[in-house]
């Protein structure tokens, strides 16, 4: 899981973006992005707030601040404890709705976040910040053109909001305008060029649209910053494909996995390889490690099945072939392999050899003399 942070009026915003995949897992992100804050000292500030409630069990203001504190410092589930006792003792401030969007967010809960952030406009909170948390949901939630409108109008607060033109970019990327996305990504580099997320946005859609010598430098750019970053040394890896360099592919996808175990998509690309080379073995662990993170990559099911019957693993074929099948029941095929390799794993092998086509009867041949 690769992690965006941008510095803004002394506040750290971090943004937690996964890739996922349509037709190719590298080819589609998927722009969940959770905004969230984090630091060192608020864990120990909002420690320092519990004498103060203890002393004043009624003070919705104290809990409010106190649920500010734990979300920067990660503590989602107490800060949302917090500022919902904050608002039975007082439910007027729209700051603490705010709080309360924000905790939702980053617990992933995207509607309840957004009626949240409705109720502290609607009780007079106006901020770039609740602007940009609006604004992010809505690309998370997919709703790309509602995203702008708001991403719009925190950078007419904010011009230079590294997180907006960011996030802006990730809009345009997801209504396909690619060259739209690369100018804000770039925008948002140059105003954060220390930022290894955006680096891996702008690697990943170079690869997307074919343009690996370009994304092999901001790939490369950003492992400087970030070695470890499981995204970044996949992007560095796909520029290696597309460039028809397969083996040095192969070693960067592995060093991937090594790396960050979760990132599924270079198990992914690990197992295609193997399985177009005809190295099941190898193909089957990435392949089931891939399909645990994300079981509805396209035609890894498939192609696990096949391994593994290639292998002479028949129940575990089966049942590979029995969950294709259910997605689509309507498959002569993947019948046809449920009946074939099950029986397999009974002990009990299929006659495939065709049947000699029926002899047809041919009329006589008449030869006739000329003349007659």
């Amino acid at each position: 899981m690769a992690v965006l942070r941008f510095e803004w009026g002394g506040l750290l915003l971090v943004g937690l973006l996964a890739s996922g995949c349509s037709q190719a897992p590298e080819e589609q992100p998927d722009t969940m992005i959770d905004l969230q804050t984090v630091a060192s000292g608020p864990r120990i500030q909002a420690d320092e707030l519990d004498g103060a409630i203890a002393r004043q069990p009624g003070n919705a203001s104290l809990y409010a601040r106190r649920a500010a504190f734990r979300l920067d410092a990660g503590q989602i589930d107490a800060a949302l404890r917090d500022i919902n006792q904050a608002l039975v003792f007082d439910d007027a401030p729209g700051q603490f709705y705010f709080t309360k969007a924000r905790a939702l967010r980053a617990q992933g809960f995207i509607k309840p976040a957004l009626a949240a952030a409705d109720e502290a406009a609607r009780r007079g909170y106006a901020s770039p910040e609740l602007n940009l948390l609006v604004g992010e949901t809505h690309l998370a939630s997919r709703r790309y053109q509602d995203a702008l409108d708001q991403l719009d109008r925190v950078l007419q607060q904010e011009p230079d909001l590294a997180a907006a033109l960011f996030y802006k970019g990730l809009a345009f990327e997801g209504l396909q305008d690619t060259t739209q996305a690369l100018d804000y990504l770039r925008a948002a580099l140059a105003r954060s060029p220390r930022a290894p997320e955006i680096l891996h946005q702008l690697a990943f859609l170079l690869n997307a649209n074919r343009q690996p010598e370009r994304a092999a430098d901001y790939a490369a750019r950003g492992l400087k910053l970030e070695p470890t970053n499981g995204a970044l040394w996949f992007d560095y890896g796909r520029q290696f494909e597309l460039r028809n360099q397969p083996d040095s592919a192969r070693r960067v996808y592995a060093r991937t996995v090594q790396l960050d175990s979760t990132y599924y998509q270079a198990d992914y690309q690990l197992g295609l390889n193997a399985y177009q080379s005809r190295q099941y073995a190898t193909a089957v662990p990435h392949l089931q490690r891939a399909l645990r993170r994300a079981p509805a990559l396209p035609e890894a099911r498939a192609m696990l099945g096949e391994s593994l019957e290639s292998l002479g693993r028949w129940a575990e074929a089966t049942d590979q072939y029995r969950l294709l099948l259910a997605a689509n029941p309507g498959n002569r095929h993947w019948r046809y392999k449920v009946w074939k390799v099950g029986n397999r794993s009974r002990g009990v092998i299929v006659n495939e050899t065709p049947r000699p086509a029926p002899i047809e009867a041919i009329e006589p041949l008449i030869l006739r003399r000329p003349g007659l």
